[in-house]
């Protein structure tokens, strides 16, 4: 199921795809069937779409967020994230495959790639109401980067994609959903509002399945952390954290404050 995710472009097809493979985890789950985790050979890179053009971040243009075209380029780069975030999910569960894992490290991340899936065509959804669509724009070509980084090192995985990527949305969200707001867009004020109470529970998955790691092999968690986010994150921690949500999602100050000071 994750590597047919994975090797299909189109994004509404792979949301599609991705939705219907979630419902018929959780009917086998909720009826009691026996699942069998199999083993797949997920691609490197998973399959996208032509269009949006892939730049380096540097090179992404930037528009002024109160704008329709600053508007607009805020829901296409949060689309490219999610669709990001539906491969990314699959591809924990398919390129780890050999490590022996609780049936609920696959609940939960079979729930991820499906709401971060909803979330897509949610925000696909609003950018059409405002006469754009996914695709219209470029975007940055980074975000898989923390991926191919870590595809030997599943603990460095959790670390850097959900307790550091993801937990950046739970940052830099309640902005986003100001700007809306400023500009009575009510429809994408509700989508963004679902994203933001939905990634928590995506950055608490992380963090829940790495300390169980650093469980099983008894190893401190946060000293690991910050050694595997200084291996493997490509720039600083940026400031100013939104701790409560954070905390929410079981993220403590003294994981993420050491590492943005460092790199002051």
């Amino acid at each position: 199921m994750a590597c047919d995710v994975l090797q299909t472009a189109d994004g509404a097809a792979k949301t599609a795809l991705s939705r219907r493979y979630a419902a018929e985890w959780f009917a086998a789950r909720d009826a009691g069937d026996p699942v069998e985790i199999g083993r797949g050979a997920p691609p490197l890179r998973p399959a996208r779409p032509a269009k949006p053009d892939l730049l380096d971040p540097r090179d992404v243009p930037r528009r002024k967020p109160g704008s329709v075209e600053g508007r607009q380029a805020i829901l296409h780069a949060v689309a490219h994230i999610e669709l990001n975030a539906v491969d990314l999910h699959w591809d924990l569960i398919a390129r780890f495959g050999h490590v022996e894992m609780p049936l609920g490290f696959y609940d939960d991340w079979v729930k991820a790639a499906d709401e971060e899936s909803n979330h897509f065509n949610l925000i696909c959804a609003c950018l059409e109401a405002q006469g754009s669509h996914y695709g219209a724009l470029p975007a940055h070509a980074g975000m898989w980067r923390a991926a191919e980084d870590t595809a030997d090192d599943m603990m460095g995985r959790l670390a850097v994609v959900p307790m550091v990527l993801e937990a950046r949305g739970l940052d830099v969200t309640p902005g986003m959903i100001q700007v809306f707001k400023s500009a009575k867009d009510k429809d994408t004020v509700a989508a963004l509002e679902v994203i933001y109470a939905e990634e928590v529970a995506h950055v608490a998955y992380g963090s829940k399945w790495f300390h169980f790691l650093c469980g099983r092999q008894n190893l401190d968690p946060k000293p690991l952390f910050h050694e595997l986010v200084r291996r493997y994150f490509h720039g600083p921690l940026k400031p100013p954290f939104n701790e409560e949500k954070r905390a929410d999602a079981g993220l403590p100050p003294d994981f993420y404050w050491p590492l943005a000071e460092a790199r002051r």
